[in-house]
């Protein structure tokens, strides 16, 4: 599901492509889309959006299209008044999302960590009672009532430059910076040194998100197509080569680095990213030894063919046709198939003696 910069650049891009836009006439909802039917209809309005940690709102105000085909999986469209029309649609290919009607945020969510950090950050270390911060910090990062706009990437993000194993008390992180704000006898630009060289864990939820911002400033636009490229190279943690990963007991996979924490799920093993999985494309083509290849003689003076090589030899119709006994090496065919020679015909009996085929095959 999509995580508070992407919600954030969403409006954005909605503000910027539909300012100067007049849209008309009702909103159409897809057959399979997850929301109630939007009872409005106008001659003329205009849409504007806002976001707050993992929810966007948008606004219709006064100042579909038939024959206009939507893109697929498009289940909530808005048509513009000119002609030809064009749409603002609500894309979701998996069916994540959903809207409601209203102009209040959900009431169960905090306040947004993008947004509204020092809201944020209050609500956090002023609830750390809570039975939500007994779990591993991983799985309360999810928690949309204290990290409204935290999900999957960014948490895994988060920990790892805070260094700290997801599978760690919460409680036990977060108590540590109400102490430190409450006890802290440094200067105010001591403070400020040390917020930017070591951010802890809650300005971490805030600057981090506003990174991805910073790097997908381009996410929205569909001529950019090289705007996933610029998030993944960004991506320090998760799905990156090397790294080690666990599933929650929400079932929900954590990419880590070092140990995982006390709190960690028993019996399930840390799984590792490995590097080659990743594309090189300055690595050598891999050989592959075949049994074939093993059996083949004077291995020394001729290298082993790649097995696809090896398989295209095998399917080609007027190569030698190999015999089917195991562990035997490499039979030159003589020039006629009329009169095998008798060394070959009786290397091929004890051969199929000893391994009890009974005939030998045939050349």
């Amino acid at each position: 599901m999509p995580e508070c910069p992407e919600l954030h650049l969403a409006g954005r891009y909605i503000n910027e492509t539909c300012g100067g836009l007049v849209f008309e006439g009702g909103v159409q909802r897809s057959a399979v889309g997850r929301g109630p039917e939007v009872p409005f209809s106008s001659d003329a309005y205009k849409v504007t959006a806002a976001s707050r940690g993992k929810e966007l709102r948008l606004t219709l105000e006064p100042p579909a299209v038939r024959g206009l085909q939507p893109p697929r999986h498009a289940h909530l469209r808005f048509f513009t008044r000119e002609s030809p029309p064009r749409a603002l649609c609500f894309v979701d290919p998996r069916r994540f999302g959903t809207w409601r009607l209203g102009e209040a945020w959900q009431p169960d969510r905090g306040p947004c960590v993008l947004l509204e950090y020092p809201a944020f950050r209050e609500n956090v270390l002023s609830n750390l009672e809570d039975a939500a911060f007994d779990k591993p910090v991983c799985e309360a990062l999810l928690n949309q009532k204290y990290f409204n706009g935290i999900g999957n990437y960014l948490r895994a993000e988060i920990l790892y430059r805070a260094k700290i194993p997801p599978f760690e008390k919460a409680r036990t992180v977060l108590e540590a910076l109400k102490h430190r704000e409450q006890n802290s006898s440094l200067t105010l630009s001591k403070k400020l040194k040390l917020k930017r060289d070591n951010p802890d864990l809650l300005e971490l939820c805030h600057t981090v998100p506003m990174e991805v911002v910073a790097v997908d400033k381009n996410l929205f636009d569909p001529s950019d197509s090289d705007n996933y490229a610029a998030f993944k190279n960004w991506l320090q943690c998760y799905l990156v080569p090397g790294m080690s990963s666990l599933r929650d007991r929400n079932n929900r996979t954590i990419w880590f680095q070092g140990e995982p924490g006390p709190m960690a799920p028993k019996g399930q093993k840390s799984r590792k990213k490995h590097a080659h999985l990743k594309a090189d494309p300055e690595a050598p083509t891999p050989m592959v030894t075949t049994r074939a290849s093993k059996r083949r003689s004077g291995g020394a003076e001729e290298p082993p063919k790649p097995a696809v090589k090896e398989e295209e030899e095998k399917a080609a119709p007027d190569g030698p046709r190999k015999g089917r006994a195991r562990g035997k090496k490499k039979v030159a065919a003589p020039p006629t198939l009329s009169e095998p020679d008798a060394p070959v015909r009786a290397k091929r009996n004890r051969t199929s003696a000893r391994r009890g085929r009974g005939a030998a095959p045939a050349l």
